[in-house]
């Protein structure tokens, strides 16, 4: 059984005239391998929230969940240290925004769609025995949603063996913490690329399988 969450970092404004958006948008996939490592790496979120974020012996506003953008490189590092042993990989890809072509920046959710199924093109499913579970962070509308699942499910049903049943939800991150994971991890390939800040990307960059720039 495979589990990918899936987050973004940055965002999809074009206007770099009047406006300030980010020069690159970042999606990232954390493939984890089997329910044990799943339920561990889920656990060590509530525990870093829990020691990290809100202890007990501190009083300060509640925090639900981990946001690459908030938490500290401390905080982080505490994180990864006890994950790190768990079996997971990392895939994640970077749109070069000012290279997008202009007739698309008008259809923001073709252009997120597209660079999500690049991604999951990039993931191997072959340690996929019994089932794939795609989980994202829930921001899209309804139909938006049925557009984004239709088309990923077209697109990768030629990749899947048939007998091994995709399940795509759109979870609230702060109702299935795998996603903080993604959003931690997507921060930091943000960052190399936004703001050439590694600090971050270099401490769990041992997990990246895959990392690239669409349309350098």
């Amino acid at each position: 059984m495979v589990y990918l969450y899936l987050d973004e970092s940055g965002d999809l404004g074009f206007d770099f005239v009047n406006k300030r958006p980010s020069r690159y948008f970042t999606v990232t996939v954390v493939a984890v391998y089997g329910q044990h490592d799943r339920k561990r790496l889920i656990k060590m979120v509530q525990r870093t929230l829990r020691k990290k974020i809100n202890p007990k012996n501190k009083r300060r506003r509640f925090v639900k969940e981990l946001k690459g953008m908030e938490t500290t490189l401390e905080v982080k590092k505490f994180f990864y240290s006890k994950i790190q042993s768990l079996k997971f990989k990392i895939y994640s890809i970077t749109l070069n925004k000012r290279r997008v072509f202009p007739n698309l920046i008008q259809d923001k959710s073709r252009v997120y769609n597209w660079v999500a199924r690049l991604l999951l093109d990039r993931i191997d499913f072959n340690d996929a025995n019994t089932c794939i579970h795609l989980v994202i962070d829930k921001s899209k509308s309804k139909p938006a949603i049925e557009e984004f699942n239709c088309y990923i499910k077209d697109q990768l049903k030629g990749r899947i063996d048939p007998n091994i049943p995709l399940h795509i939800n759109h979870e609230d991150s702060c109702q299935d913490l795998g996603l903080n994971a993604a959003d931690l991890f997507s921060w930091g390939v943000f960052r190399k690329y936004e703001r050439k800040d590694k600090e971050w990307f270099d401490v769990f960059k041992e997990k990246v399988v895959y990392d690239d720039v669409y349309l350098p």
